[in-house]
């Protein structure tokens, strides 16, 4: 059997998104920034592909950029947020994906701002006092954080975020890389102002995504190069991919309700299946179902002989899963996320993620070959 339980990587294309996308490439070939027939065919497919996402999202067709997926996305906000608003100061969180972390600490390392930590329990939880006490003790800041974190699955309360912003006049971004497609978010309502979000988390093609920008905020292009994307993206639009990422997220909206209802019992049922098979597991992160993403579900198993060679011997039975611990596994860091909220650095970690294609017949058959390494391991 090969199981695949890695999601939060990457999801399989939905098939009705590989018609939609082979479908263009047969026919529409054209340029879209040329003006004659072909390309504004093509011009015509790209605006309808936005205007769905705007509709989706409850936002206008103007504040969506497409970007070649959520690196890019979450670095244009960064940089451009802050440099062209000329802020000094930056807030974020150690749990945070690389792609905001690692922008943010090389924007501070070349002095441009200065970066401040918001506490985290144990769970992944922010502290939202915290927040607002390096929103109040510091000039206009830049905060960045994010929706559902890609570990542990833990979510932040972005309303809440949104609402300390606006009381103390910050931009606010939010990597949903992990959540758009699984939660519904209404951009007419919510107090920030970017928004990433990378195509191939929602079964959609990789290497598209898009970045919203809320009217009230004007930013300069991070790529130079045309007047593509209303001079904000220079290089020809990846045309395919946004058809794809379109009737990803339309199907994502189409289905929602039933595929959360569905993973969110097949994680509750693997938990339950850990907990009876395996003696001492536990899982990082948060565990109520209103605070943790139902795609995600991240396993702390007891101390073993051979820890670093989980994921490996997983590999081996046909499990694709990924994860590591809190020290070093396979490189010299480890989970960045795993050692900002304390856990062992004994006991490895791997963190299984679900799609609307998973079964419980794989998670019987996960949770058996776990079972056998860990008695194995002991």
């Amino acid at each position: 059997m090969r199981v695949y339980f890695d999601n939060a990587a990457t999801t399989a294309l939905d098939p009705e998104v590989l018609k939609e996308m082979y479908k263009v490439m047969e026919s529409q070939f054209g340029n879209p920034s040329s003006i004659h027939a072909h390309g504004r065919e093509v011009r015509t497919l790209i605006e309808r592909s936005r205007k769905t996402i705007a509709n989706l999202l409850h936002t206008s067709p103007a504040e969506i950029f497409f970007t070649s997926g959520g690196t890019e996305a979450d670095n244009t906000a960064i940089r451009c947020g802050i440099i062209d608003h000329k802020l000094t100061h930056a807030i974020t969180t150690k749990l945070e994906h690389h792609a905001v972390l690692h922008t943010l600490q090389a924007m501070e390392k070349a002095g441009v701002i200065k970066l401040s930590y918001v506490d985290v329990d144990c769970k992944g939880n922010i502290d939202y006092n915290h927040l607002e006490t390096l929103l109040k003790d510091n000039e206009r800041s830049f905060v960045s954080l994010m929706h559902a974190n890609n570990e542990l699955g833990t979510i932040t309360d972005i309303e809440r975020v949104g609402e300390l912003c606006e009381a103390y006049n910050a931009i606010y971004h939010s990597d949903t890389v992990q959540t758009i497609g699984h939660y519904r978010h209404d951009l007419s309502k919510l107090k920030l102002h970017f928004l990433a979000c990378a195509a191939h988390k929602l079964h959609g093609p990789k290497g598209v995504g898009f970045l919203h920008v809320n009217h009230k905020v004007k930013i300069n292009p991070m790529i130079y190069g045309g007047a593509q994307e209303r001079n904000m993206r220079g290089g020809t639009e990846n045309v395919y991919g946004i058809a794809g990422l379109a009737k990803a997220l339309e199907l994502a909206y189409n289905e929602m309700d039933a595929h959360q209802a569905y993973i969110q019992d097949l994680k509750s049922y693997m938990m339950t299946k850990l907990q009876q098979e395996i003696a001492g597991v536990a899982f990082n992160g948060e565990t109520d179902p209103a605070k943790s993403l139902y795609t995600v579900l991240n396993t702390s198993f007891p101390e073993m002989d051979m820890a670093d060679m989980l994921l490996f011997n997983l590999d081996i039975a046909g499990i694709s899963a990924s994860g590591g611990s809190a020290c070093s596994s396979g490189s010299d860091i480890g989970s960045h996320v795993l050692t900002a909220i304390g856990a062992s650095a004994d006991r490895p970690s791997v963190r299984f993620s679900f799609s609307k294609y998973n079964t419980k017949d794989e998670v019987d058959y996960t949770v058996a070959k776990l079972k056998e390494l860990c008695m194995v391991s002991a």
